[in-house]
């Protein structure tokens, strides 16, 4: 280990790996608890009957996990669209003007904080060493062995966002009549709060501003949710 160093440290790749896993996990998840606690409270305000309940929350869970899945795919796509573009760009310079490639790798290093002497040598290294993968990390901050997955971040959102929905669609269920609205609430702010301990410990965040972030805006959301599905349900509508 050298001077300085610390078993703890991350490297830059795996934790921005695990952060983009994160990301994708930790939306999904809270997306889920929350927008089928909504659906869940909003019709258990309006009707005590099982049927709709039920009906509500399982079409929320598979509407929701695959809008999400939909969603980052999209996304993910287009950014991986994109990284294959700036690379098959970058191939094309380096084999039309190598020489201009390398003075350009080492201006970008020398941007970094090495003198000209040093960022020379270290861009003609780089260059002898694997010319594309050091164009790609230092000009477009991209690797091309490790681009972005859409197939994995879709079925990690839709994973997430199905274990998350099932924690209200159980509470609301299991518990007697009488009770489902205060334990569904309950169980959802406590898996909120476990949720945003979670994520700041994995991307080393602050907890108590994570988990009261999530506490409160899934607070809001169920009283939102609440309040309208009770309105309805005084007016008789349907």
């Amino acid at each position: 280990m050298s001077a300085g160093s610390h078993p703890h440290e991350p490297h830059l790749g795996s934790f921005s790996s695990r952060l983009n896993w994160l990301r994708a996990g930790v939306l999904g998840a809270n997306d889920g608890i929350v927008s089928t606690a909504g659906i869940v409270v909003g019709v258990a305000a309006a009707t005590v009957a099982r049927g709709p309940i039920v009906t509500a929350g399982v079409a929320g869970l598979a509407a929701g996990a695959v809008s999400m899945a939909l969603g980052e795919y999209v996304s993910v796509s287009a950014q991986r669209d994109t990284e294959q573009a700036l690379l098959a760009i970058e191939r094309g310079e380096l084999h039309a003007d190598p020489e201009a490639e390398l003075d350009e790798l080492t201006a970008l290093l020398e941007a970094k904080g090495l003198s000209a002497a040093t960022a020379r040598t270290a861009a003609e290294e780089l260059t002898d060493h694997d010319v594309m993968a050091a164009h790609a990390d230092v000009e477009l901050g991209v690797d091309p062995d490790d681009l972005t997955n859409p197939w994995q971040a879709a079925f990690s959102s839709a994973s997430a966002f199905s274990v998350g929905a099932l924690l209200p669609l159980i509470a609301i269920l299991t518990a007697p009549v009488a009770l489902r609205i205060p334990v569904t609430v309950v169980a959802v702010l406590l898996a909120l709060l476990v949720t945003g301990v979670v994520s700041a410990h994995l991307g080393r965040a602050p907890k108590i501003r994570a988990a009261l972030r999530n506490f409160i805006g899934g607070g809001l959301a169920l009283a939102v949710t609440y309040a309208i599905g009770h309105l309805v349900g005084l007016s008789g509508v349907g």
